[in-house]
């Protein structure tokens, strides 16, 4: 089957999940696309590939450079929100004033990240942003590289047994008004360290250049290894307002998705201080726009004042959610790993939509008046926790109450 039979949306979502860190085979099954297809999507869009069992997207050391001039670079956030005004037909001078960049600045990355599929054009935020930092993490020639005379100086105090902070300090006695033959010891433990072409190590006297004797660096980071879900930055538990930890102040709510068979499934939102539900059928697909755009038209008619936070899990479904923020004007957070009690509300809830849909309900045979009445049910419930008041009875004395506000 030819690629043209595929939609934009699929393609963006399993670039998506690619440059997220999932394997091509992984990705190619969450979005239903054969694997040979897949494949030559990524390939298409420049992706690096490391191929066998374990492979996927080549690793990008973290590179972090100063910028030169008065611009500033684009963040991943920046590059969601450009794909999301760019969904929403919004024009270039429009989204460069949203995210405070230059009208240029928008152009160009979107003329310079901008994907061609036929006579179709694609933007996708994750790859830009891999294209972007892979871009950043390039080597630039080397200080010693570039300039003979440092270089041999360098050489003759490590065949002389220096080390290199005394080469380093060195420098500027042997060589006084030459600010060129200057390099700092980190440059020379780099030059050293590295096996390849123009490393130190082939040109030096003595075997041994490092009185440790190592021929290269301990790790010395205690950190646990950079998670490959790139859209979780900036979007964390720990990033979300205080006062969504609070029950009391209403209009922060829980999100998940109870699956099914057939790609099917539900998207369940619950209010953390009403406890009101709102439900979502899903039929034969679980991408991230499908989502974004159900849950967009659950919430209509809810007034903003109750739409302050979501808190989801990590889930794959939820990796376009900047889209939906800017559509809505509400944030999505993401709970840590295996951390369901930190969305313990919504948990509780799926449990009672087990009762009405038992596991392995294929929810594609559900239809919409079945699954509106199954959330009228969940909400005339009484609640000791509401002192046995209903979820519906608290949302409308809140919608009341915004109501007499504005």
């Amino acid at each position: 089957m030819g690629s043209s039979h595929w939609s934009l949306r699929v393609r963006r979502e399993l670039l998506r999940l690619v440059v997220g860190g999932l394997s091509v085979q992984e990705s190619a099954r969450c979005c239903g696309v054969p694997y040979p297809t897949a494949l030559v999507w990524v390939r298409l869009a420049g992706v690096d590939l490391v191929m066998g069992a374990s492979g996927g997207v080549s690793s990008i050391p973290f590179v972090l450079r100063p910028r030169v001039g008065h611009g500033r670079r684009l963040s991943l956030q920046d590059r969601s929100r450009i794909e999301a005004g760019l969904e929403v037909r919004m024009s270039l001078r429009e989204i460069a004033k949203m995210i405070g960049a230059a009208p240029s600045t928008v152009s160009r990355e979107v003329r310079r990240s901008g994907l061609r599929y036929r006579s179709e054009r694609l933007y996708a935020a994750d790859v830009a942003d891999y294209h972007a930092r892979r871009e950043r993490a390039r080597p630039k020639q080397a200080k010693l590289d570039a300039n003979p005379d440092l270089r041999q100086a360098v050489i003759d105090g490590l065949n002389e047994r220096f080390s290199p902070q005394q080469i380093a300090g060195r420098l500027p006695v042997l060589f006084p008004g030459r600010e060129d033959i200057r390099v700092s010891h980190e440059s020379i433990y780099q030059a050293l360290y590295v096996q390849g072409k123009g490393a130190l190590r082939h040109e030096l006297a003595v075997i041994k250049a490092l009185r440790s004797g190592r021929t290269g660096r301990i790790p010395q980071s205690k950190l646990p290894p950079k998670p490959g879900r790139p859209w979780l930055e900036g979007a964390r538990l720990t990033d979300r307002p205080a006062e969504a930890a609070d029950r009391a102040v209403p209009g922060h709510w829980e999100g998940d998705l109870v699956v099914g068979p057939g790609k099917s499934g539900i998207v369940t939102l619950v209010e953390r201080n009403t406890r009101f539900a709102l439900l979502g059928r899903l039929t034969g697909a679980r991408d991230s726009d499908t989502v974004n755009e159900v849950m967009a038209r659950m919430i209509e008619g809810l007034p903003q004042a109750l739409l302050k936070t979501i808190t989801w899990d990590q889930g794959t479904e939820m990796a376009g959610h900047a889209k939906f923020t800017v559509k809505t004007g509400c944030p999505i957070f993401f709970c840590d790993p295996h951390s369901p009690w930190q969305r313990g509300t919504n948990e509780n809830t799926n449990g009672l939509l087990r009762e009405f849909y038992p596991k392995g309900t294929n929810f594609n045979n559900v239809t919409d008046d079945d699954l509106a009445e199954t959330q009228r049910l969940l909400n005339i419930r009484p609640r000791a926790t509401l002192q046995f008041a209903t979820p519906a009875e608290k949302l409308d004395e809140h919608i009341k109450r915004v109501a007499l506000t504005t």
